[in-house]
């Protein structure tokens, strides 16, 4: 399996018999047009707001991968409709939606529905949320945020115990933050096993599977 993050919240997880890309926003568009994306299945969309939907990027994709199948909260099902794009709420087999619900913004935003969506029973994405319950071995976690913070992502990651965490949703810092916040994570989930993954945006970051878990990539489905 490999994970490409760009920039933002934007995830593509590849494996030799699928690839899916998660929450295509505005912060990562410029980053998706300047990569080659040869393969795309599935779009996955945790909810509205344009850091995790971005109907430019989402179009772009559709007429480079016409057969890809997107799958989205309610609200961006009738969203995309009205730009003639083809979305659903229900999840293809590769796929399972959990409950996540978007953190409360108060007078900041609107809070959106929203799903959580786990794929090839390996990789959680949560969307923007640090009050799921759940998560695969490999979880992408929103490590800040003007709905939640730092310290409240390391207490979830810390008591979900995921095998890897990869953070996501941290356009908000600078480069240099964002490196010396990395290191500090790293060290701080190391001591609890876990491994935090450091990504460059649009650079592949390979992930050996478990033999647990490359059963599962081979057959490419949920099993309950």
């Amino acid at each position: 399996m490999q994970l490409t993050k760009f920039v933002h919240s934007c995830v593509l997880v590849e494996t030799d018999q699928s690839t899916a890309l998660f929450d295509p926003g505005i912060m990562s568009e410029q980053a998706l047009d300047n990569t080659i994306i040869t393969k795309l299945d599935d779009i996955f969309i945790t909810h509205s707001h344009t850091d995790h939907n971005s109907l430019s990027a989402i179009s772009k994709l559709v007429s480079q991968f016409p057969d890809v199948r997107i799958t989205a909260s309610a609200p961006v099902v009738s969203q995309l409709a009205e730009a003639n794009l083809l979305a659903s709420s229900i999840t293809p087999e590769e796929a399972e939606i959990f409950e996540s619900r978007h953190q409360a913004g108060g007078k900041l935003f609107t809070t959106p529905e929203q799903i959580g969506i786990h794929y090839l029973n390996v990789f959680t994405h949560p969307g923007d949320s640090h009050s799921f319950k759940e998560t695969k071995s490999i979880l992408a976690l929103p490590v800040t945020a003007p709905w939640g913070s730092t310290v409240n992502a390391v207490k979830l990651g810390l008591k979900l115990q995921p095998r890897y965490i990869l953070p996501i949703h941290d356009w908000h810092w600078q480069d240099a933050a964002r490196l010396n916040t990395y290191d500090q994570l790293e060290a701080i989930f190391a001591e609890a096993g876990i491994t935090f993954l450091k990504p460059e945006t649009g650079v592949p970051i390979d992930i050996p599977p478990s033999r647990k878990q490359g059963a599962k990539l081979k057959k490419a489905k949920i099993y309950n």
